[in-house]
């Protein structure tokens, strides 16, 4: 492997050797783009649809996949079936590309052995959490009223978790709903990942979809975030998010400049 295979940073280069080994596990080819939804398999993820969920009123529904939809991504049950699978759902709000980023942060939970490990208390009754001004995020009948939330509902069935500093603003589910320290609330707990594993599990998610040596090479050619994106089936903003992590942002601007000037195509 080349001095241009790896980012520059070491932590960068951790999750990114982590990301290869998920797409030689995946069995895809260097520049080819990676499905999450084939390889949720071996990670005994179930993808279910939305419209699967029960006990959600119509109200509910449409307000999650509407006014609400900007508050949860997606996540997987903490509790395993008998089988051993974890359910996930995803929301169908965010489109193919965004829960493809989602499914893979999932997946890469799995592959990266987190357990989670934050316990949080939490009831079967409303909680209002110390200085939350009336915001609620509800799952499964039990509202649980999340500070900084403004007044939307985040929520997927069974009881999620509202994951803290999360990207994409994931909501795992769980077996009850996780109220943040501080809740004073009924007797049940759960647990949450910590951030070091979230941000661990996004950004290796991340460069299994779009790996830094492809990266590297679509930016120095020229090719635009959309193109990029188009190439591994991600959203743009993935991208970009991959080209500064990487830094590699310097070089994209600069060789999109020149690129325009030579009267190329652009964004």
């Amino acid at each position: 492997m080349n001095s241009f295979s790896l980012p520059l940073t070491e932590k960068r280069k951790q999750y990114e050797l982590r990301a290869l080994a998920l797409r030689d596990f995946a069995g895809v080819r260097e520049h080819d783009p990676l499905d999450p939804f084939a390889l949720a398999q071996f990670a005994k993820l179930m993808v279910v649809d939305f419209d699967q969920v029960k006990g959600l009123s119509p109200e509910s529904r449409a307000h999650l996949l509407g006014p609400a939809a900007e508050e949860w991504s997606g996540g997987a049950c903490s509790r395993p079936l008998p089988d051993g699978w974890r359910i996930v759902i995803l929301n169908p709000a965010h489109g193919t590309h965004r829960n493809r980023a989602t499914l893979m942060e999932e997946i890469s939970h799995v592959f990266l052995g987190h357990q989670p490990n934050r316990l949080a208390v939490i009831g079967g009754n409303p909680t209002v959490r110390e200085g939350a001004p009336n915001r609620t995020a509800v799952i499964g009948g039990n509202p649980t009223v999340r500070e900084g939330a403004p007044n939307r509902t985040a929520v997927i069935t069974g009881n999620p978790t509202v994951r803290e500093g999360a990207p994409n603003r994931t909501a795992v589910i769980g077996g009850n709903p996780t109220v943040r320290e501080g809740a004073t609330t009924h007797a049940a707990a759960a647990r949450d990942y910590n951030k070091s594993d979230e941000e661990a599990a996004y950004a290796v998610g991340a460069a299994a979809l779009v790996p830094y040596q492809s990266l590297r090479r679509f930016v120095l050619e020229g090719r635009t975030a959309d193109q990029i994106a188009r190439k591994f089936g991600v959203s743009r903003q993935l991208v970009e998010y991959r080209i500064k992590v990487t830094h590699l942002w310097a070089d994209y601007k600069s060789v999109k400049s020149l690129h325009w000037k030579r009267g190329g195509a652009g964004d």
